[in-house]
């Protein structure tokens, strides 16, 4: 099975020392101490490199939540039944989940998708249907998709952020048994021990953690001769994960600032930046999920995340959380007086 990139996006790097510069001068003559504002400083630094000029604007912020379901389900390695999928895609759509909350709280335009979900949704108002299958195979005994799924889900995903008009978008999901998806894609492309990988998901039981490790360290044995990231990712993955991905890659292209969420996102993340690396220069790692694992998977991406609340709900919540706080980097680098402006000294140059 070999799977190919060419169709996929081609991103550039944000690095532009002039600008650089210049961003670095703006932020540190506010009237501030050099630093006090932490990682909101370097927030602004980066959208900033995103959109290419020292005054960036954060438009239309939105949310896509995809969700699917998984063969694996099959081996037993979820808390909870395979229908909670769908049940959770029919509290999205009626405004009841916590994404719902943080999205409409935050003024973020959310989505959801069905990219294989195992249920007939009929015709629905606010779900968009971009179903692959009805959920992916077991890789536990055979690939999850074929290539040509995998390509399919890839293209939906480029497709959904050609359709946004914002700039900025956060990623969300909801897949029973995409814990262990994102835990076989993290062992795979990164080398870490499986039994560093897995973790609880829905909350499973000492136990059903080493089930869910044995399972996974089986699978992976099975298709030993997987390695290019894209056919990982049609090995292991998911059509929300692998669709993400697309998504993803579509909406770097696109100069958009990219809010990554928690475990399975990241996974599809570590997918697109073995794809192409500069995709890392669009995103802010809204938080350190409490799913085990993802501060392992964060640090194999050198990334550092905003936050840590011990979140792991999944759905985009730590990317709907997280926005604010953009909003607040870009609101102060653009309307907080410098020294001169409001005619405030600056610290002394002398030293004693």
């Amino acid at each position: 099975m070999t799977s190919s990139s060419a169709l996929l996006p081609v991103i550039s790097g944000t690095h532009n020392s002039v600008l650089s510069e210049q961003l670095h001068g703006c932020i540190n003559n506010k009237t501030k101490p050099l630093g006090s504002l932490g990682r909101l400083e370097q927030l602004a630094h980066q959208v900033g490199l995103i959109q290419q000029t020292s005054s960036p604007v954060l438009l239309a912020p939105g949310i896509i939540v995809f969700a699917a379901d998984h063969g694996v389900v099959a081996e037993g390695i979820s808390a909870f039944p395979q229908d909670v999928t769908w049940q959770m895609v029919e509290n999205f759509l009626s405004q009841g989940a916590a994404i719902n909350v943080f999205a409409k709280q935050n003024g973020m335009h959310l989505q959801i998708v069905d990219a294989g979900v195992k249920h007939d949704f009929g015709s629905r108002q606010n779900l968009l249907d971009r179903k692959i299958a009805d959920g992916t195979r077991n890789f536990a005994q055979e690939a999850a998709m074929s290539a040509e799924q995998c390509q399919a889900a890839l293209r939906h995903g480029i497709d959904l952020i050609a359709a946004l008009s914002g700039n900025v978008v956060g990623f969300g999901e909801m897949g029973i048994g995409n814990t262990t998806a994102a835990a076989a894609l993290m062992h795979k492309l990164t080398g870490i021990a499986v039994a560093d990988c897995v973790g609880a998901g829905t909350g499973l039981s000492e136990a059903g953690i080493l089930h869910k490790q044995s399972v996974i360290e089986a699978a992976v044995s099975l298709h030993a001769e997987v390695h290019e990231p894209l056919d990982v990712l049609a090995c292991f993955g998911g059509f929300e994960i692998a669709m993400m991905v697309g998504a993803m890659l579509a909406a770097a292209e696109r100069r958009m600032v990219l809010l990554i969420d928690g475990f399975i996102v990241t996974s599809a993340l570590l997918v697109a930046a073995r794809l192409q690396p500069a995709i890392l220069d669009y995103c802010v790692f809204a938080h350190r999920s409490d799913e085990s694992g993802h501060g392992k998977m964060l640090a194999a991406l050198a990334a550092k995340p905003v936050l840590a609340l011990d979140l792991r709900l999944g759905e985009g919540t730590g990317a709907a959380l997280v926005y604010p706080l953009v909003q607040a980097a870009v609101n102060f680098l653009n309307q907080m007086a410098t020294f001169g402006s409001a005619q405030v000294s600056e610290k002394s140059q002398l030293v004693d």
